[in-house]
C-alpha cells in the first residue's frame, strides 16, 4: 500500500483528493492536515510514503513545510499542489527537494498516476512542464553558482546528456537527438545522476540551471 498525506487548507479540496485516492486498492489516505505546521507534524508522526501538499497555506506554507519534512524524512516524496502550472514557487519547491508537481484541475487518472510515479522515484514534470518553468526562471535567472561536487567526473557524453535533460527532453527525445538507443540514454541519465548527487531528474535539471549549464 501508498500511504498518503494530504495538506490543503480548502476542505473542499481535501474530500476531493481524499475521495479519488481512497478508491484505489493500492492507495491508503493515512491523514489530512489543514496548514503547513500540521503536515509536518502528521508527516512525522504517520510517515508516508508521499505528501500531496498545497504550496499556499496560511501559517506554514507549503514549501517551508515540505524543507522541514524532506529535512527529516528524505524519503518522504513531497508532491506540491498548485493552482498555476507556473506558480512562482514551483522552482524554490524544486530546490527545496519536491518530487515534482500537479496542477489541482488535472484528470483524476493522472492524479492516481502522479502519487504511483513518486513512489517509484520518477520525475513528475513532463518535459513540456520543464521547459516553461525554465523558460519562467531564465528571464530573472539567480546568481551563477560553481559546478556541483561530481560535475568535473562527468564525461563528455554524459555532460551533452545533462544539458539535453536540462532543456527538458526526454529519454527518447535524447536518444533521437544523439543517434543512440534508449538504454544508453538511460545508463548516462544514471550515472551523471549518481555523480551530482541527485536524487532525481528535477534536481538534475535544477543543478544544471544554477550553474549555467
Amino acid at each position: 500500500m501508498i500511504r498518503v498525506l494530504l495538506a490543503d487548507d480548502q476542505p473542499l479540496v481535501l474530500t476531493g483528493l481524499r475521495t479519488i485516492l481512497s478508491a484505489e486498492p493500492d492507495i491508503d489516505v493515512a491523514g489530512q492536515a489543514r496548514d503547513g505546521h500540521e503536515a509536518v507534524a502528521l508527516a512525522r508522526d504517520l510517515r508516508p510514503d508521499v505528501v500531496l501538499m498545497d504550496i499556499r497555506m496560511p501559517g506554514l506554507d507549503g514549501l517551508a513545510a515540505a524543507r522541514q519534512i524532506l529535512a527529516a524524512m528524505p524519503d518522504v516524496h513531497v508532491i506540491m499542489l498548485t493552482t498555476f502550472d507556473l506558480d512562482e514557487y514551483v522552482y524554490e519547491a524544486l530546490r527545496a527537494g519536491a518530487s515534482g508537481f500537479l496542477v489541482k484541475d488535472l484528470p483524476d487518472e493522472q492524479l492516481v498516476a502522479g502519487v504511483r510515479t513518486a513512489v517509484r522515484g520518477d520525475t513528475l514534470l513532463a518535459p513540456s512542464v520543464t521547459r516553461r518553468l525554465i523558460e519562467a526562471y531564465t528571464r530573472r535567472p539567480p546568481a551563477r553558482v560553481a559546478l556541483p561536487p561530481g560535475a568535473d567526473r562527468l564525461t563528455p557524453r554524459e555532460v551533452e546528456v545533462w544539458r539535453l535533460v536540462a532543456r527538458g527532453l526526454s529519454n527518447t527525445e535524447i536518444a533521437a537527438e544523439l543517434f543512440v538507443g534508449e538504454a544508453t540514454v538511460k545508463t548516462h541519465v544514471s550515472r551523471l545522476m549518481a555523480k551530482l548527487g541527485a536524487r532525481d531528474r528535477i534536481q538534475a535539471v535544477v543543478l544544471a540551471y544554477e550553474c549555467g549549464l
